[in-house]
């Protein structure tokens, strides 16, 4: 009971300039003297508790300690709360809860969050994470089996810069040993995580590539029209949401999207196929000659007689 007690004075502090014994007391139902043994203990435990004299004097956290409310709106600690809740949950770190607990002693009491962020999403091996972001943070060399494009298995030792969550996938990018380059890679496709004890000296951005993958291909890409079925259209809207969209009278919708080397992107076909009859292509020619060939090798396993 007493634990929980100090615990509440303290946040009751910081979230109110000055508060005097007896208003405190009253609301712990305790006296005025067990109020001042716990802010001694307080002060012992490290919280800077100052005394204010007068007609409304009382105890306080010393100016400086506390962040500014008028700092931070109420949208913007509910936000900020929500977002670092999400990455707590993801990677299980107690530090991330500590800030969250310091924030919602600024925020707004009996608030419900407009906001909510799941993160959680196509996870890989539970430890990938963990031993990513320790890596990056204490600048220790990873090594992993990857999976490529071209389904090349390969061994890599990376010094890890960063972790990105994009097209609800997580990668993580920095400086490939085993390629001496930079590269990004998909955690999907990594397996064997391990953390090692080497480390390596912090990257500087004058060290990274000054022209990023997107940035270098954005004027090499090919429009792609394709033709989705009524059946077919929540999960294709869900996997390009930025593509051009037209519906037509029939239910149907034709969507464009812009592709890289549309004939040699495997997503894109794999995609395709697994809408089967819900979606047909219409261009380029070449890529429907592909998906033909596609489909007529996949069935070749069940066509053999038992």
């Amino acid at each position: 009971m007493k634990l929980e007690r100090l615990i509440s004075i303290i946040f009751k502090l910081l979230n109110h300039e000055v508060l005097s014994a007896s208003t405190l007391a009253e609301e712990f139902q305790v006296s005025p003297r067990t109020i001042y043994r716990d802010i001694d203990v307080i002060c012992a435990a490290g919280f800077p508790v100052v005394s204010h004299q007068g007609l409304k004097g009382g105890y306080g956290i010393i100016d400086g300690y506390k962040m500014d409310k008028s700092l931070l709106g109420s949208y913007d600690v509910n936000s900020l709360i929500t977002v670092l809740s999400s990455l707590s949950t993801v990677f299980d770190d107690g530090r991330v809860q500590g800030t969250i607990e310091r924030l919602q002693t600024i925020g707004p009491e009996h608030q419900i969050s407009s906001l909510s962020i799941d993160l959680e999403t196509r996870r890989t091996e539970p430890d990938a994470l963990p031993y990513l972001r320790a890596g990056i943070t204490e600048y220790r060399i990873i090594q992993f089996d990857y999976i490529n494009t071209k389904n090349e298995h390969t061994t890599r030792r990376m010094e890890p810069v960063r972790l990105h969550f994009k097209y609800r996938n997580w990668y993580v990018y920095g400086f490939c040993l085993t390629r001496q380059d930079y590269r990004e890679f998909r955690l999907s496709r990594m397996m064997n995580v391990s953390l090692s004890s080497d480390t390596f000296q912090p990257h500087s951005t004058r060290d990274e590539p000054t022209t990023r993958w997107d940035d270098s291909l954005q004027n090499q890409t090919t429009e792609v029209v394709f033709k989705v079925n009524p059946e077919a259209l929540a999960e294709a809207m869900d996997h390009f949401q930025q593509a051009y969209k037209q519906f037509h009278d029939d239910g149907s919708m034709t969507m464009r999207i812009a592709v890289h080397q549309p004939l040699k992107a495997r997503w894109l076909c794999s995609f395709l196929l697994s809408l089967g009859s819900g979606a047909e292509v219409l261009e380029p020619v070449e890529l429907r000659d592909i998906l033909r060939e596609e489909l007529q090798n996949a069935l070749k396993p069940y066509e053999k007689s038992h």
